[in-house]
């Protein structure tokens, strides 16, 4: 018998959006620079490869960010402890919203996430690092 998915993504990114802080991409391009905020790449190695990097963004596989969050976990990466604003982006604002909701949940604040990622940053004129010549 199949499986029966009872709730969507479009479900839990919604749920998401009803919790967290969604940027405009503009409001996001204006925080970029600031020593009050950190950017945080939830794209996979090969995304950053081939459609290149937000400056200055601070890469964190979306599978790693509750380890890298947690200060009891292994893992844990100092940048997650700063007293900093957290702004997520993914390619497109799926995963980044689902991201924000677990770092806000898990009690990272405060966060927020840009509404259609890095394809919205990339069309409203925001600054792009260059893909790395040879990967």
């Amino acid at each position: 018998m199949p499986q029966i998915i009872t709730t969507g993504y479009k479900a839990l990114v919604e749920a998401a959006e009803r919790e967290i802080e969604t940027l405009p991409v503009e409001a996001a391009i204006a925080l970029l620079g600031r020593d009050d905020t950190v950017f945080v790449d939830l794209r996979d190695i090969r995304e950053l490869q081939r459609d290149g990097r937000v400056p200055g963004a601070f890469h964190c596989p979306r599978g790693m960010l509750e380890f890298w969050i947690d200060p009891q976990s292994p893992y844990h990466k100092p940048v997650f402890a700063q007293d900093k604003k957290f702004v997520f982006f993914c390619a497109g604002g799926l995963r980044s919203a689902l991201a924000a909701q677990t770092a806000q949940r898990m009690g990272l604040k405060p966060v927020a996430h840009i509404a259609g990622g890095f394809g919205a940053w990339r069309k409203a004129g925001g600054p792009v690092e260059a893909p790395e010549a040879g990967r």
